[in-house]
């Protein structure tokens, strides 16, 4: 398996090289311009260590030390967004400056008024981007289950998927969530995936086990994890942090609720190939259930979603997806799954898909928002 990674590895770091230069050099050629810049030597080595920060914070933290590789991850994580809105907004650039070119204007008016509109509207996307991603807003689902929740004639939840805290989600965005939470006042709180950015360090060393205990609801507060959690290899230890602190994991397995709701968790899709049993099928995690019961499921990934329904789940709930994060992002996972954000009721069963609270790489989301899911369920017949 690594040497059929090399091979992929390898074109990956061409691929994005290319991109960086195809980037670098549209603005060397604007900033030697505007500032009169001289010996191009010292912009491509400045330039070439913001184009690699991320990963050389994230492989070279034992050589340039943890501090210093926390600074390169959270430079290359906004670089990220740099990259993705250049490599849109470059080429439509290139083309507008044959054609000013063509109808006599001179090069450098061209350069000049070319590299202004680009740099603005690529400052404005960076803005707009970070204020959608640090900003939450709440979404109101109301739904009907037409069964008996054992004398219950209703149920509060609220859930927030994909926190992804580590270098970049951390503790001050965690505080927004518990202030959305205790606003809401659920009954029953969940987080269906992706709580941790892979490496448990920083979630460790910044005591956001801290933050996610002041999250509390009558019910409870229960977690699955996401392909994330699962990145890093410390699942053992993120389930421990989280039971101290009163956070159920759901493990392919359920919890039944004043003996009237199942709430059933799966595990993530990634367990398939990072855990020798792998996880088990849909229709398994149900098979012993009262299904006269109202049934919730969290599973990360919003796959299979028919399969689901006749498992004879009521109401599945997912993230993972993020709504692509940054448009036109979305238009790949509308792509890939049956629904990548939003509600859909597939036969009997309530499927919603969160973009998430939090965000991965740049925290920036276009397109998209943070978001907590608030809905509100009725029972009965």
């Amino acid at each position: 398996m690594r040497a059929r990674m090399i091979p992929m590895l390898a074109l990956f770091i061409l691929i994005f090289a290319a991109l960086n230069y195809y980037i670098g050099y549209h603005l060397w050629m604007y900033l030697s311009y505007m500032l009169d810049l001289g010996n191009p030597a010292v912009y491509w080595v400045l330039f070439w260590i913001v184009a690699f920060s991320y990963l050389i914070g994230r492989t070279g933290a034992r050589f340039v030390g943890r501090s210093v590789g926390r600074i390169l991850r959270q430079i290359g994580s906004i670089w990220f967004g740099v990259i993705e809105y250049s490599v849109l907004l470059l080429p439509l650039a290139d083309l507008a400056s044959v054609i000013l070119r063509a109808g006599g204007m001179p090069t450098a008016d061209v350069l000049e008024l070319l590299g202004t509109i680009v740099f603005i509207l690529l400052i404005a996307l960076l803005i707009w981007g970070s204020y959608n991603a640090w900003n939450p807003i709440v979404r109101r689902y109301d739904i009907h289950i037409p069964k008996s929740g054992a004398g219950r004639q209703s149920l509060h939840v609220a859930v927030a998927s994909d926190i992804h805290l580590g270098t970049i989600v951390g503790n001050r965005h965690l505080g927004r969530l518990q202030k959305v939470m205790e606003e809401l006042n659920p009954e029953l709180i969940l987080l269906p995936g992706d709580i941790i950015d892979d490496d448990i360090e920083p979630f460790v060393r910044e005591n956001m086990s801290g933050g996610l205990a002041k999250l509390k609801a009558p019910l409870g507060v229960y977690a699955v994890l996401g392909n994330h959690d699962y990145y890093g290899g410390h699942v053992p230890q993120l389930v421990k942090e989280l039971a101290a602190i009163n956070i159920r994991v759901l493990q392919d397995e359920h919890v039944l609720i004043e003996e009237g709701v199942y709430l059933v968790g799966r595990k993530d899709r990634t367990a398939e190939s990072m855990e020798p049993g792998g996880r088990k099928a849909v229709d398994a995690l149900t098979s012993a259930l009262d299904k006269s019961k109202p049934v919730i499921l969290m599973d990360h990934q919003p796959y299979q979603l028919d399969k689901a329904a006749a498992a004879g789940v009521d109401l599945m709930l997912s993230g993972h997806t993020h709504r692509g994060q940054m448009a036109p992002n979305h238009l790949i996972t509308r792509r890939i799954f049956e629904l990548d954000w939003g509600y859909l009721l597939k036969d009997r069963m309530h499927a919603i898909v969160s973009s998430g609270f939090g965000t991965w790489g740049p925290p920036i989301r276009l397109g998209s928002r943070s978001e907590v899911i608030d809905i509100r369920i009725t029972f009965g017949a």
